[in-house]
């Protein structure tokens, strides 16, 4: 019988490797940019066109006078960024904004992972206990907001509660309690989308390894420890970065919940924004504090996204 030649030869997984590699780069290189033009016209002009032309205001003196011509208004350079950091509220702002997000967060994570473990398991009645708990997720703002700004108002439910034990609270809209409201309405508003987090982190969890635990005889506490919060490292430091950016963010439940102006003990940084453009009509002004608070939300987030990166990177498989 005459030998095949090496070209009738069937090819090797080393060869076969090499095609499908030529294929992928093939595809890449072919694959239809053009399809990304929609979005990226949308991206360009909701994003890009209005940052730059904050950043161009930043660096003018635009007030109700220039206004009408504000692209031939005075150029004043970084004056309004030393002006925002030096002799305006904005690290007052800053820090009321941060400090609120923190404690905010300090609370609903662990009443979302409580919630999470409570309903993980089925029982007659969860799916009526998982729709209460997603109650304050899917309500609007403005409408948790007006809700709870009735409630605290003077001679209202809460301070009709709160009499009946012989407790006189004073202002919960006005004052230092204004602060404390604030924090409380957020935390009722915001811990079911950790609760939604850690429920999704805990379906992860092998039933394999719950019945490991559990013929070991490890105590409830040492299984959530150790076998459970693993699984929420991810998701709850998600929820944290999440939630930190959304209070810091929130400009909608401060407004409807105190008005403008809002008492000095929850001038955030957005409604510090707000008033500097439109109630002192200090526009350039208020696009260097904009511009701050971009920054401001900007370090975060690249520090979870560098550490999203390594902890790829340091998995086996990952790219490095």
């Amino acid at each position: 019988m005459r030998r095949k030649s090496s070209r009738d030869a069937k090819p090797g997984p080393q060869s076969q490797d090499n095609t499908s590699r030529r294929r992928k780069g093939l595809s890449e290189r072919n694959r239809p940019l053009w399809m990304l033009i929609p979005g990226g016209l949308l991206m360009i002009i909701i994003i890009v066109v209005p940052l730059l032309l904050g950043i161009f205001m930043s660096g003018l003196d635009l007030d109700q006078y220039s206004l009408r011509k504000w692209v031939s208004a005075p150029f004043i350079g970084v004056q309004n960024f030393v002006e925002a950091l030096t002799a305006s509220p904005l690290l007052h702002a800053i820090w009321l904004s941060v400090s609120y997000s923190l404690l905010a967060m300090v609370v609903t994570i662990p009443l979302g992972i409580a919630g999470a473990v409570a309903t993980q398991n089925a029982f007659k009645g969860r799916a009526v206990i998982r729709s209460i708990f997603l109650i304050p997720y899917v309500l609007p703002s403005f409408v948790v907001a007006t809700v709870w700004r009735t409630m605290f108002q003077p001679g209202s439910v809460i301070d009709s509660l709160l009499h009946s034990v012989g407790i006189d609270a004073g202002l919960w809209l006005n004052g230092p309690n204004s602060y404390w409201t604030l924090i409380l309405v957020q935390i009722w508003a915001s811990w079911p989308f950790v609760y939604l987090l850690a429920l999704s982190g805990l379906q992860s969890v092998d039933h394999e390894v719950h019945e490991a635990s559990a013929l070991d005889g490890a105590l409830w506490w040492n299984k959530l420890r150790y076998v459970v919060f693993p699984y929420l490292k991810g998701p709850l430091s998600l929820a944290f970065l999440i939630g930190m950016l959304h209070h810091i963010n929130n400009f909608t439940l401060p407004f409807v919940l105190f008005g403008i102006p809002a008492p000095s003990d929850v001038e955030l940084l957005p409604i510090l924004t707000y008033v500097t453009s439109f109630q002192s009509f200090r526009f350039g002004l208020s696009a260097a504090m904009a511009f701050i608070s971009l920054i401001l939300i900007a370090i975060p987030l690249f520090v979870y996204l560098r550490a999203v990166k390594l902890d790829d990177a340091e998995t086996p498989g990952g790219k490095k």
